[in-house]
């Protein structure tokens, strides 16, 4: 990898500010790429990017980015096809949680597995606020608007001898999370898989939230936005991988992380939670596409 302008690796990490894209950013800058750090907020995205220069990564830089906002992706193409004509890597690591804790709560809470899908899942809910504004919000982050970023900065992908799409997932995604037959069914049959097919079941999903049903139809019990945001976007790698032969295209669970997100309630710090998608970011060519990777490790659908 040389250093001269023209051959510098580019990458764009959404939702970078702090915690995981934060660690993400500064693992790709080390490494010897160009870092387009983004975030929602450009005083904190400037912040960040000052951080990291202050520690001696010279080129990165910031452009707002707001997922959800059609002009502000569209803006932010732009700018990088006149910078840079081209992108190799895409890390969409923005995301919401699509659920409040009732404030009181949050002291000594624990946020594992158990907690949200296990068997402590029914006194969990007791403490999780769930609105249809909420769910709506969540799935326009982390399912829709990465389809907007995908789209908007998949031809500048192209121009790259070896583009990489990561998508930051979550194991709470996994099929076997999504109890909904009709959803776990149509998101499992990868033969079948259509951008169309995925619309279909998160279209289906808010309408369920919305008639407030979302117990009746079997959907996740706590975080049930974000479940099946992910479980969406993990089918939609597959979808996107299918369509872009030349594209290397995964999703990858960071760990059960140490961030503001997790209420600092996880186990990895945010160093361990960055090496995933780091490693998917920075694979060698001939490398793997349309997976599910747990850390470091492949997991299953």
């Amino acid at each position: 990898m040389q250093n001269s302008a023209g051959t510098k690796r580019i990458a764009v990490v959404t939702g970078a500010n702090k915690g995981i894209g934060f660690e993400i950013s500064k693992q790709l800058a080390s490494n010897g790429i160009r870092v387009i750090l983004t975030a929602r907020d450009a005083k904190r995205g400037n912040e960040a990017v000052e951080k990291l220069k202050a520690a001696g990564y010279s080129d990165v830089f910031f452009h707002q980015l707001d997922v959800t906002d059609p002009a502000s992706v569209s803006s932010l193409a732009s700018f990088i096809s006149t910078q840079f004509g081209k992108l190799d890597i895409l890390i969409n690591n923005a995301g919401v949680f699509g659920a409040i804790i009732e404030p009181d709560h949050r002291k000594n809470l624990k946020l594992g597995l158990n907690e949200i899908a296990g068997e402590n899942a029914k006194s969990f809910r007791k403490v999780l606020k769930q609105t249809y504004e909420l769910s709506t919000n969540c799935l326009q982050t982390n399912y829709y608007g990465i389809k907007l970023v995908c789209k908007a900065l998949i031809p500048l992908l192209q121009l790259s001898n070896s583009p990489r799409i990561v998508n930051v997932s979550s194991i709470l995604g996994q099929l076997q999370f999504i109890s909904n037959e009709n959803a776990r069914k149509e998101l499992g049959d990868v033969e079948e898989l259509t951008e169309e097919k995925v619309d279909k079941v998160v279209e289906g999903y808010l309408e369920d939230v919305k008639e407030n049903l979302v117990e009746t139809k079997g959907w996740p019990t706590n975080y049930h936005a974000y479940s099946v945001s992910k479980a969406a976007l993990n089918a939609y790698t597959r979808v996107l991988a299918k369509n872009y032969p030349n594209i290397a295209i995964n999703s990858v669970h960071p760990g059960h992380v140490k961030t503001d997100m997790s209420l600092e309630s996880g186990v990895f710090t945010v160093e361990e939670g960055a090496k995933g998608p780091v490693m998917l970011a920075l694979m060698p060519e001939g490398g793997p596409s349309g997976l599910f990777f747990d850390r470091t490790e492949v997991s299953t659908f």
